[in-house]
């Protein structure tokens, strides 16, 4: 469904009692019946886990495809390690010199596992339909460091230069190209994680990620589709002068840094979402802490008109679906108290 979304941010600015923003899709396998490897393979599976998840949250802000970061890279022709209960990941590089890296080929929408999840939203949007429906996408360095492995690239930020702008170059263009295939498919904005990026010393951050987000955002969003830029580095506030300026309206950030101290350095006209513990809450502990902590988090920084209450960073597969529920608990009960 069609909307004005950056009216959709003001207006949740505004809002005193807010809802509570999930990165939420994969523990829908649970009521589903079937495995990780199952659903990150078809688009009608997908699609129902979308429903799924938006029948059982009710309470929840928007509704979010799966955040599954080995997409791109695979299309680009990397190996993947699939698992029956884990989200997908990378194995290997396939860029280990400039020459490879200027050998490196752009795929098409379609390559690897993309078009299932492009078809995925545009049949997600037509069951959903009283919330935003989100699609997950990878940033441009947390993908060149999938292509040349994270740990190398780190380094050749340092001592390879030049490679590494040549495959973030090539990045980008590929995301420009497959974000702007959800906004076709409907889907009203998209979830950029850029996790890689969180570990960048602020001028790297700079150079290497926020320089191409910025160019990938001026490329795809508008008024009726936005980018939301996640990143669960915990080098964040040290880059957020560099990160506010990537050009997305909504910055969500993970569970490695205080919440408040971000709220505080970041600019009020930005939404800032985050930031409980997906692993530590959602996974392994128990209904009463996650309702404790969400409570505790809203207490902290409801103050700020701008914060909206999320997950650090997505929810693992075998999450207990009774702590999700204890989480917009935790953000009803919260309000109701502080009328």
């Amino acid at each position: 469904m069609k909307q004005d979304m950056k009216k959709w941010v003001e207006e949740l600015k505004n809002t005193k009692e807010k809802k509570g923003f999930l990165v939420l899709s994969f523990p829908a396998i649970q009521k589903m019946g079937i495995t990780v490897k199952e659903l990150v393979s078809s688009s009608d599976l997908q699609a129902e886990a979308m429903k799924i998840v938006a029948d059982s949250t009710p309470e929840a802000l928007a509704s979010v495809s799966m955040m599954d970061l080995s997409l791109e890279a695979e299309a680009f022709g990397s190996s993947v390690r699939f698992a029956d209960d884990e989200v997908p990941t990378i194995i290997g590089s396939i860029v280990n010199s400039e020459e490879e890296a200027e050998a490196l080929e752009i795929p098409e929408i379609g390559a690897g596992r993309t078009q299932i999840y492009v078809d995925a939203i545009e049949k997600a949007v037509k069951l959903i339909e009283d919330r935003p429906v989100f699609a997950g996408v990878i940033g441009p360095f947390s993908l060149a460091g999938r292509l040349m492995d994270v740990t190398e690239a780190m380094i050749y930020c340092y001592d390879e230069p030049d490679m590494v702008h040549t495959v973030l170059e090539k990045a980008s263009g590929f995301l420009i190209n497959y974000i702007n295939a959800y906004k076709a498919a409907g889907a009203n904005g998209v979830v950029m994680a850029e996790p890689l990026a969180g570990l960048l010393s602020p001028a790297l951050e700079e150079e290497f990620s926020s320089a191409y987000v910025k160019k990938i955002v001026d490329a795809t969003q508008t008024d009726d589709f936005i980018v939301i830029y996640h990143n669960c580095g915990n080098c964040t506030i040290q880059q957020i002068d560099s990160i506010s300026k990537n050009g997305c309206k909504v910055l969500h950030f993970g569970n490695s840094i205080d919440m408040e101290e971000m709220l505080q350095k970041a600019p009020c006209e930005l939404l800032i979402m985050g930031n409980l513990d997906p692993a530590g809450y959602f996974r392994n502990g128990t209904p009463d802490k996650v309702k404790e902590a969400t409570m505790e988090l809203l207490e902290k920084c409801s103050s700020y008109p701008n914060f909206i209450i999320s997950s650090g960073c997505d929810i693992p597969p075998l999450s207990s679906w009774d702590n999700i529920q204890a989480f917009f608990d935790g953000v009803e009960e919260y309000y109701h108290q502080n009328k």
